[in-house]
């Protein structure tokens, strides 16, 4: 079973391990959420992780953890924004989530994006953007798991990113 949590002082174990995990594989951490400070001084990064109010084109979010109740791990994480503005309207979306490298292909993704949508409900937000690298298909399958709907593709730095929308 996995639910979605607010990081604490409970869990910095399950940070650390998934962190030092995800840098060791020397890939891009995402959401960016979660990589935008350095989790080492977690009492900084725990009062950073979260935008409270709207400041240089950032908006309100909220950072959830995606827990593993049985094996008490973290597995991956989401990051929620509150509404768009418009760039993050182009190729951001309301929805930023990441897996970590040793448990990709196991269905959390699809599980995980589902919990987060019950959290964008929670925010009275009734039509969610999700937005992925069109060579990423796992995050696709995620999305469309979770009825996404492909609305076009757009090309940002030479990246192809697909734009979903989700009705709740």
């Amino acid at each position: 079973m996995i639910k979605l949590v607010k990081l604490s002082e409970q869990y910095k174990d399950q940070l650390f391990e998934m962190m030092d995990e995800w840098t060791a594989a020397n890939e891009r951490i995402v959401p960016y959420a979660i990589r935008k400070n350095d989790y080492h001084n977690f009492e900084y990064y725990l009062e950073n992780l979260e935008i409270k109010e709207e400041i240089d084109g950032k908006v309100p979010d909220t950072t959830l953890f995606c827990l593993d109740v049985d094996r008490n791990i973290f597995v991956g994480a989401v990051n929620i924004r509150h509404y768009l503005n418009e760039a993050m309207l182009l190729n951001v979306g309301h929805i930023g989530d990441g897996i970590r490298p040793s448990e990709r292909r196991k269905g959390y993704a699809t599980k995980m994006i589902s919990l987060a949508l019950e959290e964008c409900k929670k925010l009275g937000i009734d039509k969610v953007l999700m937005v992925c690298d069109k060579n990423n298909i796992g995050s696709a399958k995620s999305i469309m798991n979770n009825v996404g709907v492909l609305e076009n593709e757009v090309v940002v730095d030479g990246v192809t990113e697909q734009r979903y929308w989700i009705t709740l």
